[in-house]
């Protein structure tokens, strides 16, 4: 699950090749839009809905990887454009407007319209495992340079949902413990079992996919919500969060683990889903 910003070339062609030579053509992967794909987005989409019709089981819903609903071997996930492309966006404009005025005039009023989505989707749901996934983040809630980009309501949503919030636009790693109130930065339990329900979840941030490793906020990084910190102060390399769901046949159990290309793991933490 790819939380944007595919490849800093708008190679669509490019990016998918790599993707079908190391992973191949049917590998199940899924995609919310970063800011670095809106010029390209309509070639990128294609490409994943090419790559969705080959996954068995798979199913999304609406506008992929913008405003979409998923399901996956009993996953329910939420990929989402939020701060990035707006929520019903009207894609004839595409033709007539530049992209970059296209890009401002996506972001700036939908935040609201993405909240709403997310809300409605998880009110339809009962599976144990829920996500949303998007590429940009509120400053909080990252450890970098990023400033708001989202607004609070899609982090509030997700969490009244019980949705484990994914995300990156920085570059480096860091992931919260388990939180009450995202907005009042509330700390629900600093357990490295994080036992999620209705109102409880965490976010984390993993945009270390190889572009590059950006340092710390020092401000932000000490904050006390943080239950992980990996920046290039930390000497991290660059790496991805993997999550294995049911662990050991272990029905709404989950373990999971920050790897590097070095074979370190400077993170793991278990779940348990309390979702009804």
């Amino acid at each position: 699950m790819h939380q944007g910003d595919f490849d800093y070339e708008d190679n669509p062609e490019k990016w998918n090749q790599q993707i079908n030579e190391i992973l191949g053509p049917n590998f199940p992967y899924f995609a919310s839009i970063g800011n670095h794909d809106f010029a390209a987005w309509p070639q990128y989409q294609k490409k994943l809905l090419d790559r969705l019709d080959k996954i068995e089981g798979a199913e999304c819903f609406d506008d992929l990887g913008v405003s979409s609903a998923c399901t996956y071997k009993g996953l329910f996930f939420i990929l989402s454009g939020v701060g990035t492309k707006r929520y019903g966006y009207p894609k004839n404009l595409s033709e007539v407007i530049p992209w970059r005025l296209r890009y401002w005039f996506n972001v700036l009023p939908s935040q609201f319209l993405h909240s709403l989505y997310i809300k409605r989707q998880l009110a339809k749901d009962n599976s144990s495992w829920r996500i949303c996934s998007w590429h940009k983040n509120q400053r909080l809630m990252q450890v970098g340079g990023k400033l708001d980009g989202t607004g609070w309501n899609v982090y509030e949503e997700c969490r009244k949902g019980g949705a484990i919030i994914a995300t990156g636009h920085e570059h480096s790693y860091s992931r919260t413990y388990l939180m009450e109130n995202f907005e009042e930065q509330i700390v629900a339990s600093t357990s490295n079992t994080l036992e999620i329900e209705k109102g409880k979840t965490f976010a984390f941030v993993s945009g270390l996919g190889g572009k590059s490793i950006r340092n710390q906020v020092d401000e932000i990084a000490s904050k006390p919500w943080w239950a992980a910190v990996y920046t290039s102060e930390q000497d991290v390399n660059y790496g991805a969060l993997f999550c294995i769901f049911d662990i050991n046949k272990t029905k709404n159990k989950a373990y999971c683990y920050f790897k590097d290309i070095d074979g370190n793991v400077p993170d793991d933490f278990y779940i348990i889903s309390n979702i009804k």
